[in-house]
C-alpha cells in the first residue's frame, strides 16, 4: 500500500480519470474499483473520497443523480463537460510530473531503481 501522502496528492487525478473512463459511478464503487485496479496498493477511504466528490461537484466538475435502491438511495457521480476537460488536464499534468520525477530521481546523484 502506498503512503497517504502520495494518495492525497493524486486522489483528484485518480477520481477524475476513473470517472472519465468508467462514466457514472457511486462512491463505494469508486473505492472498490481503485482497489481492484491497483491490486490493493491504493485504498481510498470514505473520509478522503466524499469530501473530494463534494468539492468537485461544488466546482462544477461533477453532476449527481440519486437512484433509489430499495430502502436506500445511491448517489451516482458523472463528469460534466468541465470535469472531462479537467480530467484530461490533470492526467496530462501527472504524466509530465512523472517524467520530471523520473529525471530527478534517476539523475547522477539519485538512487537507481529498476
Amino acid at each position: 500500500m502506498y503512503s497517504n501522502e502520495l494518495i492525497k496528492g493524486t486522489l483528484r487525478t485518480i477520481v477524475l480519470n476513473l470517472l472519465a473512463d468508467q462514466g457514472k459511478m457511486y462512491g463505494y464503487e469508486i473505492t472498490q474499483k481503485v482497489k481492484e485496479l491497483t491490486d490493493g496498493k491504493i485504498v481510498i477511504t470514505e473520509g478522503a473520497l466524499y469530501p473530494l466528490l463534494h468539492k468537485l461537484e461544488a466546482d462544477g466538475l461533477l453532476s449527481t443523480e440519486t437512484v433509489p435502491m430499495g430502502k436506500r438511495v445511491r448517489k451516482y457521480y458523472t463528469l460534466t463537460q468541465d470535469g472531462s476537460a479537467s480530467a484530461r488536464e490533470k492526467v496530462a499534468e501527472f504524466f509530465d510530473f512523472m517524467k520530471t520525477m523520473n529525471t530527478v530521481l534517476r539523475g547522477d546523484h539519485g538512487l537507481a531503481f529498476e
